[in-house]
């Protein structure tokens, strides 16, 4: 009896969303066509992404309880490779193809990203016949892949390091997702929209014809730095009263004294996430990132 319980409760948390499962086959089809034009690094990157968004969500639905101290070690440890990742991966090339083009790339990229952040924000909550979490997420994993996409399409050269862990958020970002859809009683399986979301971008941008010119080429990995960095800072765990984290830690006497250990936990996890990205970079030496 418990055991058919839990599979009731199990499908009512998970559901069933045409928007995520279409989201999810739409990604299959879109993989396909990189037999006609292939783009491994991008198609492995999305597909990873996809992953891990799967697999966090998996994870944030099944908790009933959700750890602060785990929620803060998995944005932490995602936002800091990602700092890490856009400042050396993406950064010295916008510079040195053209400093002052890289510089206004990074501008705007950092500007477009609080821009699209506050903007979605507000048309999240237009009746798309999505749930508000599942919307922003669609948006930002959309907006996201076309970067990678231009990126990769500019460079073909680079290694997968950058953008594993560009997309290493994706894990905690679906725990975390899913957790708030289990509370509010919506399904789950609307994640797999944002999940595939990378894909359904990253692939068709990879394959458009960017012209090999320095100064095209500085504004598009500059204005990709900007994006991320922006994405990164908004990933970074704030142990503050009102924020995510303190709502998962609760209103009780003991939640502030949490906080502020919960703190300490945020900057060991982002030093961590940072090191891991150099510790890879030493063990790729001299082959592109």
């Amino acid at each position: 009896m418990a055991i058919n319980n839990s599979e009731k409760i199990n499908n009512s948390v998970w559901g069933r969303s045409a928007a995520g499962l279409g989201g999810a086959l739409l990604l299959v089809a879109v993989s396909g066509v990189t037999l006609l034009a292939p783009v491994p690094k991008v198609l492995a990157i999305s597909w990873v992404a996809f992953v891990a968004m799967v697999a966090g969500g998996f994870l944030g639905a099944r908790t009933r309880t959700t750890s602060p101290t785990r929620l803060v070690w998995g944005y932490g440890l995602a936002s800091g490779a990602m700092v890490t990742s856009a400042a050396v991966f993406l950064l010295p090339q916008a510079i040195g193809l053209d400093p002052r083009v890289g510089g206004f790339g990074v501008a705007a990229g950092l500007l477009a990203g609080y821009g699209g952040h506050v903007v979605g924000h507000r048309l999240a909550h237009i009746d798309v016949g999505l749930e508000i979490t599942a919307a922003q997420i669609t948006a930002h994993a959309l907006s996201a892949g076309i970067i990678i996409g231009l990126v990769y399409g500019s460079m073909p050269a680079l290694g997968l390091l950058l953008g594993l862990a560009i997309v290493s958020h994706k894990g905690p970002a679906g725990y975390a997702a899913a957790n708030r859809l289990r509370r509010a009683d919506k399904p789950v399986s609307s994640l797999l929209l944002p999940a595939a979301g990378v894909g359904l971008t990253a692939i068709p941008a990879a394959m458009l014809p960017v012209p090999q010119v320095p100064v095209v080429s500085a504004a598009v990995f500059g204005f990709a730095a900007g994006v991320f960095l922006h994405v990164a800072m908004d990933f970074l765990p704030t142990c503050e009263v009102g924020g995510e984290v303190h709502d998962v830690c609760g209103l009780t006497e003991d939640s502030h004294a949490l906080l502020d250990r919960l703190r300490i936990h945020a900057v060991a996890s982002t030093v961590v996430g940072g090191f891991a990205v150099f510790v890879a970079w030493l063990a790729v030496g001299t082959t592109p990132v």
